[in-house]
């Protein structure tokens, strides 16, 4: 979880934890939202296994405490994202997202620059001879890379994801760190700061020469991720909050968020990757 309170303390220190309430909240099906006083939101992955929660007393303590989080200050739902349950990383992840949203519009990218309607697998700049490792099945992705690289690893836990006829790019996610340690382009789920083993796979994936955090769920606030080997944040930016979250709460994945929001990617200037 240290990537994560890296991550708090950065906008802390950006935003002066200035008092900012949380206007907003929404636990979807597939993805959380959360809109800030200011207007900012930001979305996260809603994880889905829940088999250790059930609806009684002890799972619901766990719980976010539903009916109370609207008016909450930001910085307090923010420290969520390093709690034990599930679904209250969901909401500090989100929470985190709007505040980095927040803190972009104010102090811009620090090494690195916005590239509006630039998706992750054209931001990766991948070319022939690129060995690919993706954590994650993106299907438009896979349609685009297969015979079109040297090799490709989808790591995904559910096998399912994949076409019949893509099975062999499978991998299991007890393999992801063998798969991105021979990886020349990683392409990493954001839903990973939501569902654990970030760090652990950013460590795997340190040769590779471009690093992709990819996903509604990536940060578009270039501190800490840059600096722990990123190389470019490919997520989105919301236009139209209220529509957000509506889409959130109607059980809306990432396709439907076209409607209320664009795809930007933040990429990393030559130079400033520290890790």
């Amino acid at each position: 979880m240290e990537l994560i309170s890296d991550w708090k303390a950065s906008l802390e220190l950006a935003l002066e934890r200035e008092p900012i309430t949380v206007r907003d909240l929404r636990i979807g099906v597939f993805y959380t939202a959360a809109e800030l006083s200011t207007g900012h939101t930001g979305v996260a992955f809603t994880p889905r296994e829940l088999a250790d929660t059930v609806c009684c007393p002890k799972s619901a303590a766990a719980a976010p405490h539903a009916g109370r989080l609207a008016g909450e200050q930001a910085w307090h739902l923010a420290a969520y994202a390093a709690a034990e349950a599930p679904l209250k990383r969901a909401v500090g992840v989100a929470t985190l997202n709007a505040l980095s949203a927040l803190a972009a519009s104010r102090s811009g990218f620090p090494g690195g620059r916005l590239c509006p309607d630039l998706d992750a697998l054209d931001a990766a700049e991948i070319v022939g001879d690129d060995r690919v490792a993706m954590v994650g099945a993106f299907v438009p992705f896979i349609r685009r890379l297969r015979g079109n690289v040297a090799d490709l690893w989808i790591v995904d836990k559910h096998r399912e994801a994949l076409k019949s006829d893509e099975a062999g790019f499978w991998r299991p996610p007890e393999r992801a760190a063998e798969a991105l340690s021979s990886a020349s382009v990683a392409i990493i789920s954001a839903s990973a700061l939501v569902e654990g083993g970030l760090e652990a796979m950013l460590h795997a994936a340190s040769r590779a020469r471009r690093v992709v955090l990819a996903g509604p769920t990536a940060p578009l606030w270039t501190e800490p991720f840059f600096s722990c080997g990123v190389d470019v944040l490919a997520g989105i930016r919301v236009l139209a909050p209220e529509r957000m979250l509506r889409i959130v709460s109607e059980g809306g994945s990432g396709y439907f968020f076209k409607d209320a929001s664009e795809k930007v990617s933040v990429v990393r200037e030559k130079g400033s990757r520290n890790a």
